[in-house]
């Protein structure tokens, strides 16, 4: 190798560890900026979370963080001042007049927190589903809020309930990404097992149908109303048998399917055989319902027959006597006697026509 071509390989040598002895110094003295929003997950806000190039002085604290899950501004006149304390000068603002700074937090909302006692006294000396449980807790359960870190699921640790006096106690534990001890949470308070019930919107008679507007539905607490509430869709259409007052609610066993016959009622007295289809007027001698057996007297014959309620004001009449006497038993088929023959033109054709 001549002399030349050493001295030109020793130059770019030389270039070359100047290009990158420049380089390393514009890193070394490049400018912190300062960022118009912070975010942070712990309870200090440090250097190196507000500017970037903070070199050194990154992980020295400045401030207390925000409030968990709420955000707070610092103006940036204030912001310049603490970093000339520790010796962070010449920051580019980038003309910001402030920075925000926003503390992250995991929060838990007051309802799933109610859902999650209840889940866990389901079921527990006696109470039903957690889906049933009325809470009334000793403080309001309020928003929580807790270090982002704190991620693990509300485990429940202890659960007590007395039936007696409806009390309970109920511990949990939510662990974090840390491996650290779990935060604990208790609520105290007491519980209620409620059932839908159907509840009179109104004062009710004894034998009164009740309508759409005559009952609600109201979640009552199952000791009030036993293990037979009547829910609304089931009550409306029924008949009351016994009287009762506004705000009740309705068991099973208040109720009735309607009389479709009322006592001293006047009635279509129905013999239906086949081939022949005989109506007369009747009045009953008791009131029933759909299926019920009820005594009623023959306008025609002055006779008194049973039959079975089959429609509102229907009876329908099963004679024991022949055939070919049938219309005699419900009276002459006399043109003031309201009798409609299925086959034939009088009560014999229709005998003889079965």
């Amino acid at each position: 190798m001549t002399l030349r071509a050493i001295l030109l390989a020793a130059a770019l040598l030389a270039a070359t560890g100047a290009a990158a002895s420049a380089q390393e110094s514009e890193d070394v003295i490049a400018a912190p900026v300062l960022r118009a929003s912070v975010t942070v997950a712990g309870d200090v806000v440090r250097i190196g979370d507000i500017i970037d190039n903070a070199g050194t002085a990154a992980q020295i604290a400045i401030y207390r963080a925000p409030d968990l899950g709420t955000t707070g501004s610092i103006p940036t006149a204030q912001v310049l001042t603490t970093l000339r304390a520790h010796q962070v000068i010449g920051v580019d603002t980038r003309d910001l007049k402030e920075i925000s700074v926003t503390r992250l937090a995991r929060t838990l909302e007051s309802k799933d927190i109610q859902l999650q006692v209840a889940r866990a006294l389901e079921h527990r000396n006696g109470l039903g589903d957690a889906a049933n449980l009325t809470l009334t807790f000793d403080r309001d359960v309020q928003d929580l809020r807790l270090e982002a870190s704190n991620t693990g699921a509300m485990q429940p640790v202890s659960s007590r309930f007395d039936p007696r006096n409806g009390r309970f106690d109920v511990s949990f534990e939510i662990g974090n990404d840390a491996g650290t001890t779990p935060i604990k949470l208790r609520f105290t308070g007491t519980a209620v097992e409620t059932v839908e019930a159907a509840v009179l919107a109104r004062d009710v008679e004894r034998n009164e149908v009740l309508k759409s507007s005559d009952v609600i539905a109201e979640r009552r607490p199952k000791v009030e109303v036993g293990g037979d509430a009547a829910i609304r869709d089931r009550a409306v259409g029924m008949q009351m048998r016994k009287q009762l007052r506004a705000g009740q609610a309705l068991r099973v066993a208040d109720l009735a399917k309607p009389d479709l016959v009322q006592r001293d009622q006047t009635v279509t007295l129905i013999y239906q055989s086949t081939g022949l289809y005989l109506t007369i007027r009747g009045k009953a001698l008791e009131g029933g319902t759909e299926g019920d057996v009820v005594s009623v007297i023959n306008l025609q014959s002055k006779r008194t027959v049973s039959g079975v309620v089959i429609g509102r004001g229907q009876v329908s009449i099963s004679v024991a006597t022949p055939r070919a006497d049938a219309s005699t038993t419900l009276g002459s088929a006399s043109p003031a006697a309201p009798v409609a023959l299925a086959a034939g033109n009088d009560s014999q054709a229709a005998a003889k026509a079965e």
